[in-house]
């Protein structure tokens, strides 16, 4: 029979308590009281049948299968996770007002929509309206000044307002363009009656106008 010393980290401690042997038929080596034999170093003298399922406390006790906890440890609850949900950007608004004065929009008692006019509205509103993606509403709501009969400013303003979003049509612009002639019932500024014709028409210029309004949104 051949013998092997358990040299492990516990058996390597030098020991002078008596280690029993499971059953007198051991894998270790054992005296006649069933006592597992050392040497001089306290390592367990094994036989040469030993095997891994033989080893015993405090001979080979990292080997000994673990004692089983009988409680078992608490579970920490996993931490809830908090959900953020996705902010959509509110759109921007591209919201303007433009207005066209005086007679470098129309000659006077006109509806005619002069050179000037049009390269302002080229420069201008079509940028403006291009800017939005979504248009809403687009207002254009024609002005006279007093001079001349109700009935005549009232057509005159509807006209000029008519004219303009025409205009904007041939610019290929598709939304639907609401017109307003209001005539000469909200001057900007007031002439007295008793300056001379020319100089009244002059003082005058500011009411005769156009006022373009968009209400829309923008992406960018």
């Amino acid at each position: 029979m051949s013998f092997a010393i358990g040299a492990t980290a516990i058996g390597a401690h030098a020991q002078t308590s008596a280690i029993k042997a499971k059953t007198p038929d051991s894998a270790y080596l054992q005296d006649n009281n069933q006592t597992v034999v050392r040497s001089a170093y306290g390592l367990c003298w094994r036989t040469g049948n030993w095997l891994a399922a033989d080893a015993i406390l405090g001979c080979d006790g990292e080997l000994t299968p673990p004692i089983a906890n009988p409680t078992a440890p608490a579970v920490a609850a996993p931490f809830a996770q908090v959900v953020t949900p996705a902010v959509t950007p509110e759109p921007k608004r591209c919201d303007f007002t433009a207005t066209l004065e005086n007679d470098q929009t129309f000659p006077f008692n006109s509806a005619i929509l002069t050179k000037a006019a049009k390269k302002r509205v080229d420069d201008e509103v079509l940028p403006r309206l291009a800017n939005c993606t979504n248009i809403e509403s687009i207002r254009i709501t024609g002005h006279t000044d007093l001079l001349g009969s109700q009935k005549y400013n009232q057509l005159l303003s509807e006209n000029r307002a008519g004219n303009l979003a025409a205009y904007l049509k041939s610019k290929n612009i598709v939304f639907s363009i609401n017109t307003l002639g209001v005539g000469a019932t909200q001057p900007v500024k007031t002439c007295s009656k008793n300056l001379p014709r020319k100089k009244l028409i002059q003082c005058l210029a500011p009411n005769r106008r156009l006022i373009i309004e968009v209400e829309g949104r923008s992406v960018k």
